[in-house]
């Protein structure tokens, strides 16, 4: 079996290439008519303009990720839609709790066709055009849901809901990677994971104030926000230097570092990169066994399955009911004021991703969640031996919740960003495709299990619950220390070509 990548290793050889693959949604003739102009502009304009060469390019790289960042603004809402409206779905439908777990996992299940597909679709259409297909199921998604009357809308909503954000959380890191200027790339990638909770926020926020169908009409609006805006920024330069397009390759390059940058360094280090990569034109499942390939892919999918098997996913989905658990009456203000956690937590992440670096930041993450889960399930078990009367019964309340805030600000200083991150760097061109489905449908294989089993975990033992969570984090800390890379200041054709 293999994945076919075209040969475009050459601009001469490439014409073809070029006028069989066209994105799905073109660059757009005003960037080309703008760099044009641009190349037009004399030596003294270009002196005179410094500054604002180095701000126009910031802004440039800054309004496209903003942009694709409302994808992963629907990832959070999906993931958080199902935390506060628990208990009038279950009631408005007659729900059981187990039908109600299923309707939460059914998300997983979309994504991981998502993230089948998703490879193949970045591929053959664009970063762009993949964003337009997986904006569509999102929104037919949600209104089945808000107008389901039984579980069977609900259900088919989920699944749809859940195939776009499988294609989302695939395409949207490794846009941003490729749009990034070396020195950005950290702090514009951790902008996915920062939207992402953003998105759960509202959605516990919203969930507060409106019923629960009117929540699932309100998830459309990023989707609808996305698809026009995705006609105002330029494809990814590296994929259409990969298809062969070179004329567009250069303007959405020159568009993305400033109309004045002299991007002739950067433009022929990436045609030396896709010319290398495109001499072999299939790649194989036995080819991933070389080290090259094999050793990035390792440690993108090991980072992608260990994010979610520390058990965040059953904090998200289920966070009012383990709150709950935890002696708190007002479970979903407690919620909000996670979401506001995880926002700021990932905001300061976001500033620190360039200047401490990938692995540093994932060994601090790791090493904290794993003391903070440890925390947790301490308290839980000793609750468990407590009388609900006693003082130290409280104390344990307050220390578990500490724990679940501590757990949720070590989540976000590391392992919620960076292995995305870390994955849309280093695999190699040839292989992006089908190394990149394959860690993210691990990734959502992993959440659909977490998720379909929290709930029953939960009402079996919540301190035996956090005690699994517990040694998975543990084993996370000697991952990072041993297998996972530093990437940042890197270009990632340096990254990749390291793993030769």
């Amino acid at each position: 079996m293999s994945v076919r990548e075209d040969d475009s290793g050459g601009e001469d050889g490439s014409r073809t290439s070029s006028d069989l693959r066209k994105p799905f949604l073109h660059t757009g003739s005003w960037y080309r008519m703008a760099a044009m102009g641009s190349r037009q502009s004399s030596l003294m304009d270009k002196l005179s303009s410094s500054a604002a060469v180095i701000r126009d390019s910031a802004v440039s790289v800054v309004l496209c990720t903003l942009i694709v960042a409302l994808g992963p603004v629907q990832f959070g809402f999906t993931c958080g839609f199902s935390s506060p409206t628990q208990e009038d779905i279950i009631r408005d439908l007659g729900l059981t709790l187990s039908e109600f777990s299923v309707f939460g996992s059914l998300a997983n299940v979309g994504a991981m066709v998502g993230a089948i597909a998703s490879g193949q679709i970045a591929e053959y259409i664009g970063r762009k055009g993949s964003l337009m297909i997986a904006s569509i199921p999102n929104i037919i998604g949600w209104l089945a849901v808000s107008f389901a009357k039984d579980s069977s809308f609900l259900y088919l909503g989920r699944l749809l809901e859940g195939f776009g954000v499988g294609v989302i959380s695939y395409v949207v890191p490794v846009y941003i990677a490729e749009i990034a200027p070396q020195n950005m790339r950290g702090v514009l990638g951790s902008v996915n994971q920062l939207s992402v909770t953003i998105g759960v926020l509202i959605a516990y926020l919203l969930g507060l104030f409106v019923q629960w169908r009117v929540l699932a009409v309100l998830g459309i609006l990023p989707c609808l926000i996305l698809i026009p805006g995705l006609f105002f920024i330029p494809e990814s330069p590296r994929w259409l230097a990969k298809m062969g397009m070179m004329e567009d390759f250069e303007t959405s390059l020159q568009v993305l570092r400033g109309f004045d940058t002299d991007i002739t360094v950067e433009l022929n280090e990436i045609k030396r990169s896709v010319a290398s990569s495109s001499r072999r034109t299939a790649i194989r499942f036995s080819d991933l066994k070389k080290r090259r390939y094999k050793v990035p892919l390792m440690i993108g999918t090991g980072l992608l399955v260990l994010q979610l098997l520390s058990g965040m996913n059953a904090i998200l989905f289920y966070s009012s009911n383990i709150f709950k658990a935890a002696g708190l009456s007002s479970s979903n203000i407690a919620t909000c004021g996670i979401g506001v956690i995880q926002v700021v937590a990932t905001g300061v992440t976001t500033w620190l991703m360039d200047k401490a670096g990938r692995r540093l930041l994932l060994i601090i993450s790791s090493s904290g969640m794993t003391v903070s889960l440890l925390l947790v399930s301490v308290a839980f078990y000793l609750k468990d031996v407590t009388s609900e009367d006693s003082k130290f019964y409280s104390v344990l309340s307050m220390l578990s919740l500490v724990g679940l805030v501590a757990l949720v600000i070590s989540f976000c200083l590391g392992l919620g960003a960076i292995p995305w991150i870390i994955m849309s760097e280093i695999l190699p061109p040839n292989i992006k495709s089908l190394g990149g489905s394959v860690a993210t449908l691990a990734n959502w294989l992993t959440s659909w299990a977490t998720t379909m089993t929290a709930n029953l975990l939960l009402s079996w033992s919540n301190g035996g619950t956090f005690t699994i969570y517990t040694i998975v984090s543990a084993f996370t800390v000697v991952f990072v220390v041993l297998c996972v890379p530093e990437t940042k200041g890197r270009t990632l054709e340096e990254i990749q070509w390291s793993f030769r």
